[in-house]
């Protein structure tokens, strides 16, 4: 998941948790360059989120 606002004790965080969901918070307006239908590579241990494809 990728969530524009929040920390590692949001909601959102703590669920993505308890079900191994690899999250990245606090991104804040980066969320605007994301699409749907964009794949996307979200790496929680580093905080880091890459667009590996886009729909054509």
């Amino acid at each position: 998941m990728v969530i524009a606002q929040g920390g590692l004790l949001s909601h959102g965080s703590i669920i993505a948790r308890e079900y191994g969901i690899p999250t990245v918070v606090n991104v804040g307006p980066a969320t605007r360059l994301l699409r749907t239908g964009d794949t996307l590579e979200v790496n929680g241990d580093q905080g880091t989120v890459r667009i590996l494809s886009r729909p054509d």
